[in-house]
């Protein structure tokens, strides 16, 4: 958490749940020493434990509200929608890999933390639950995919890394009416986002 300050994190309550969450574990014993440094680990499946000023950058964009309902498209660790419970979001997350989705779904109850587990293309969002107040993607994409946009809320928010497979800038994307207004953020590197309105494979 003081590294996240020192490196520009100023949201107390996004700080507070990121020292909430016992971050060690989701790490396999070889790896548990580096469970607080700030950086990316592999998680199997192709996937990463987001580093966690990533986490914590964009949780903070998103502005998080108790009794916010969160789309999180990406479970992966389960450790991003682990902060946003703590932060009293109801979290509906979803995963592209059904190996992932298994082994997170089964693990998140026994931490005590219990949003609803979904198995499925999240790029195509998830239309039975929606409008959400905020939707956060963990993964790269090649475009904002247009289901996302049209299942936010009015004054609803997205947060979206967006570019290519190595590199992407993260859009926030908040809604009025019909009107979408886009800011750009700095650079980051996500594993690919997979599905109809993402990467093909």
């Amino acid at each position: 958490v003081k590294k996240l300050r020192l490196k520009g994190i100023k949201d107390e309550t996004v700080l507070s749940a990121i020292n909430k969450v016992p971050r060690h574990v989701f790490f396999d014993k070889a790896l548990i020493y580096h469970a607080y440094e700030d950086k990316a680990f592999p998680i199997g499946e192709g996937q990463t434990n987001s580093q966690p000023f990533t986490v914590a950058f964009q949780t903070e964009k998103l502005q998080i509200k108790p009794g916010d309902k969160v789309l999180e498209i990406g479970t992966g660790s389960g450790y991003q929608a682990c902060v946003l419970l703590e932060m009293g979001a109801t979290v509906y997350t979803i995963e592209y890999n059904r190996n992932l989705f298994e082994r997170t779904r089964d693990f998140l109850p026994q931490i005590g933390y219990k949003p609803f587990f979904l198995f499925g293309d999240g790029s195509k969002g998830y239309p039975s639950k929606a409008p959400y107040d905020k939707i956060i993607v963990t993964a790269g994409a090649p475009v904002v995919p247009v289901a996302l946009q049209e299942q936010l809320k009015d004054g609803g928010t997205l947060i979206i890394p967006v570019g290519t497979r190595d590199k992407q800038k993260m859009l926030r994307i908040t809604k009025h009416a019909d009107t979408l207004t886009t800011e750009e953020f700095d650079h980051f590197a996500f594993v690919p986002l997979l599905g109809e309105q993402g990467w093909k494979g």
